[in-house]
């Protein structure tokens, strides 16, 4: 999987940052989703590699508690973790028993389960 990150960060479009990440969401039939940061001079514009990924599983017709597991990667060498932001659509669409892999470029993986990353999340319940 490491490998398979790795190309994806080349499609990154981060010439601001100078920060690729790629992430695949990979669900439970096994099939996986690809995603990359976009970002945008209106930096609100931009969208994580992660919700990308999330996204896209979305749109092809992928719902609530069918994602098993999200692979991440960042192009700093470090092991980076998901934004806030990307917490909370995984906290929204994933199991709390799911596994985040968070990956550095030079083969380094920290797992975290979704309840972990993400100990309070705000919810439908929270909507009430």
């Amino acid at each position: 999987m490491i490998e398979k990150l790795k190309k994806l960060q080349e499609n990154s479009y981060s010439p601001y940052s100078k920060y690729a990440v790629s992430a695949i969401a990979i669900m439970k039939d096994l099939k996986e989703f690809n995603g990359v940061n976009v970002e945008n001079a209106a930096y609100g514009a931009s969208i994580c590699a992660e919700r990308s990924a999330i996204l896209a599983a979305i749109s092809n017709g992928y719902k609530k508690g069918d994602f098993k597991e999200l692979y991440v990667m960042v192009s700093s060498g470090e092991v980076g973790t998901p934004c806030f932001e990307c917490r909370q659509v995984i906290s929204e669409l994933f199991d709390k028993d799911c596994i985040i892999h968070c990956c550095s470029n030079k083969g380094e993986i920290k797992d975290y389960k979704v309840g972990e990353l993400c100990p309070y999340p705000f919810g439908e319940e929270d909507l009430i």
